[in-house]
């Protein structure tokens, strides 16, 4: 059961309630193995990554139970081997690396997978955690960390902004000794979400959400209850699937603070957009919308991760736009499929030109990565006549229940 039928095109109105954050429960699950105590954890997606991530931990020793809420008792670890079979299929793996070294003073782990979206190195992790005190033995296939006595707080300055490499920091300096400084640090609101929970857990972290970041080292974390933050990129998702349809749609349980570079975007094609504490709606008036040009960078700028989403949204616009994507080099895997389905483009290194039409046409498509294969599926259900959307476990990576919300919307998405 590997692909999506969809008939379209649909007009998609009605009302979403939106997940928890992917972006955030990841980096909590994994940085929940620097408590000893018993943790709870609500609103986590029920989605693919999340099952990957239990799996690993579950294997090194964590007790789990996960029904709507994760219980998580990390007391009794037993090994610090992390199997390649499950590394391979997660980025966001790479977060074990701190904790684990933390509670064995030693690590071995393999790189890390996830999609391929382009060179996404993990130089900036080592150099981190070398700064702190940890020392290295790096083959082709696989990473060892290990240190002798207690990381050691300093400051380390980001040659570049860096998400992952910003979790790994955090996670490394809350337990070490004194004071660790991050400076060029990401801002983006899963960090704040994580230091919030990290914080309710007895850590000491200050200045999230800026571009300094402090971390007075605490000798342990107690345990705890969190509610993960709802997911922005799944309510960006949404909202514009609203606006290429012409349609009309309400996203709740979300914060609006976190997506204002999206909404300014959203607004420059016409639609209307009204927003309460948790809620958004985007109303198109059954109108195309207008094209617009954006520009991918970190928060609080337009997220690369939405890149897919708007450049749909840019193919059938009127007039014609420039995208450019500044994070990965190779975030336009989603170009060569919709151009199968009538989409006009051309592309230059890092640029993307879209000449908006009128309409796409259904076809055979295949997801090559988790946001582009969400915008595949969006494109099925606006385009005329059936799509048939291949490769569709990327989605399944990081969004829970997609068809079954969006065909609650009026799509008419099968799975085959």
């Amino acid at each position: 059961m590997n692909k999506f039928y969809i008939q379209g095109p649909t007009i998609l109105n009605g009302e979403i309630k939106i997940s928890g954050s992917k972006n955030s429960a990841l980096p909590i699950l994994f940085l929940s193995l620097l408590s000893k105590s018993p943790i709870k954890i609500s609103n986590v997606p029920k989605i693919k990554d999340v099952t990957i991530a239990i799996k690993l931990l579950t294997h090194i020793g964590v007790k789990i139970k996960f029904s709507d809420v994760i219980i998580f008792d990390a007391s009794h670890l037993t090994t610090c081997q992390v199997p390649y079979k499950l590394v391979r299929k997660i980025r966001a793996s790479i977060w074990l690396l701190s904790p684990l070294l933390i509670r064995f003073k030693k690590v071995c782990i393999d790189f890390p997978g996830g999609c391929s979206i382009g060179s996404r190195p993990i130089n900036l992790h080592i150099y981190g955690l070398k700064k702190l005190g940890a020392k290295f033995i790096i083959n082709k296939n696989y990473i060892k960390v290990y240190t002798t006595k207690n990381l050691q707080g300093t400051i380390i300055y980001m040659p570049l902004i860096s998400v992952g490499a910003t979790i790994t920091v955090i996670g490394a300096a809350i337990l070490a000794n004194g004071i660790t400084i991050i400076k060029n640090a990401a801002r983006e609101p899963e960090i704040t979400d994580l230091v919030k929970f990290l914080n309710k857990l007895g850590a000491k972290i200050f200045g999230v959400g800026t571009s300094t970041i402090y971390i007075q080292g605490v000798n342990k974390l107690h345990s705890e209850q969190y509610y993960i933050s709802p997911d922005r990129i799944e309510t960006g998702t949404f909202l514009i699937a609203a606006a290429i349809s012409k349609g009309n749609i309400t996203c709740t349980h979300t914060n609006p603070n976190v997506l204002k570079s999206v909404i300014n975007i959203l607004c420059s094609t016409g639609a209307k957009i009204t927003c309460g504490k948790t809620w958004i709606n985007l109303n198109m008036y059954n109108k195309r919308p207008k094209s617009v040009n954006v520009c991918t960078s970190p928060y609080p700028g337009f997220p690369t991760d939405l890149q897919p989403q708007i450049t749909l949204l840019n193919l059938i616009a009127v007039g014609n736009s420039i995208i450019t994507e500044t994070i990965f080099e190779n975030r336009y895997t989603h170009i060569s499929e919709l151009t199968k389905m009538g989409a006009k483009n051309k592309t230059k290194k890092n640029l993307l030109k879209c000449y908006g039409v009128n309409k796409l046409f259904g076809n055979y498509v295949i997801g090559k990565d988790l946001r582009s294969t969400a915008t595949l599926i969006l494109a099925g259900c606006i385009a005329e006549g059936i799509t048939i959307v291949n490769n569709i476990f990327h989605v399944r990576r990081g969004y829970e229940r997609i068809e079954k919300k969006l065909n609650s919307l009026g799509a008419k998405i099968t799975l085959i």
